[in-house]
C-alpha cells in the first residue's frame, strides 16, 4: 500500500512547480535591481534596499496579507486591474508563487549583487569607452562575470520556495491538490489525528529535495571555481 496519496503526490509536484516559476519568474527583475543597485546612484537608492529587503525582517505571515490586500477583490490591483482583465489570482496556485517570488526574492538580489560587486568597474568602463552600448555591455561582461552570484541567488530562491508556508496559506489558501504544498500539506498532517507519519515521510521528502538541491549548489560551484 502506498505511503503517499494522490493529493499528497500532487503537494510535491506543486511544490517543486511553484518553486521553479517563482524563480524563473523573479530573476530578470533580481537582476535588473542588483544592477541598479550596483551599478547606479540615483535618488531613492536606500528606499529601493530597503523595500527590497524588507520581506527578510516581516513574518511571511504579514507579506502573505499585504498581498492579499492589494491582489484580493477589494484591493487596488485587484479591483482596477486584475477583475477588468478577468484574471484571478487569491486562492490559486498563481498566489502561490507571488508569495514565495516576494518573500525569496530579497536573497537573490543579495547573491546577484555580492557576483557583480565583484566585478572589476575597469572592465565596464572599457568595454564602454571601445563602443559598446549599455546591452552589449551587461550581457558580455557583467552577466558572465556576475554568474556565480546569478546561480546561487536562483539555487537559494528555489530552495527557499519548498520551504515557503505563511505567506502561502494567507493568498493561496490549503486547497488539496490545488494549492496545498508539502509545507502546507505537513500542517495539515500534525492537525490530523493520526497523521504524524505521513507527516514525517512528506518530512523526509523536503529534506531529500533540500539535500539534492544543496549538492548540486557545490557541485557547481567546485565546477565553475576549476573551470577558472
Amino acid at each position: 500500500m502506498p505511503i503517499f496519496s494522490h493529493s499528497d503526490l500532487l503537494a510535491i509536484l506543486l511544490s517543486l512547480k511553484v518553486a521553479v516559476v517563482a524563480t524563473l519568474l523573479s530573476l530578470p527583475f533580481g537582476f535588473a535591481v542588483a544592477y541598479l543597485m550596483t551599478f547606479r546612484r540615483f535618488p531613492g537608492r536606500v528606499g529601493l534596499d530597503v523595500i527590497v529587503n524588507l520581506p527578510l525582517t516581516l513574518p511571511p505571515v504579514v507579506v502573505g496579507y499585504l498581498l492579499l490586500l492589494l491582489l484580493g477583490q477589494h484591493g487596488p490591483i485587484g479591483k482596477w486591474v486584475l477583475q477588468p482583465l478577468g484574471i484571478k489570482l487569491i486562492f490559486t496556485w498563481k498566489a502561490a508563487v507571488i508569495g514565495t517570488a516576494v518573500v525569496g526574492f530579497p536573497l537573490m538580489v543579495r547573491s546577484i549583487r555580492t557576483g557583480m560587486e565583484t566585478i572589476d568597474r575597469r572592465l565596464v568602463e572599457a568595454s564602454r569607452t571601445l563602443g559598446a552600448g549599455w546591452f552589449d555591455t551587461v550581457i558580455s561582461i557583467i552577466v558572465p562575470l556576475s554568474i556565480r552570484g546569478i546561480i546561487a541567488g536562483s539555487i537559494l530562491m528555489f530552495a527557499r520556495g519548498l520551504g515557503e508556508f505563511g505567506a502561502t496559506i494567507i493568498v493561496a489558501g490549503n486547497i488539496p491538490g490545488v494549492t496545498q504544498t508539502i509545507p502546507l500539506a505537513i500542517y495539515e498532517y500534525v492537525s490530523s489525528p493520526g497523521g504524524d507519519v505521513i507527516a514525517m515521510a512528506l518530512c523526509l521528502v523536503s529534506i531529500t529535495i533540500s539535500v539534492v538541491v544543496l549538492v548540486f549548489h557545490e557541485w557547481l560551484s567546485r565546477r565553475m571555481v576549476r573551470a577558472d
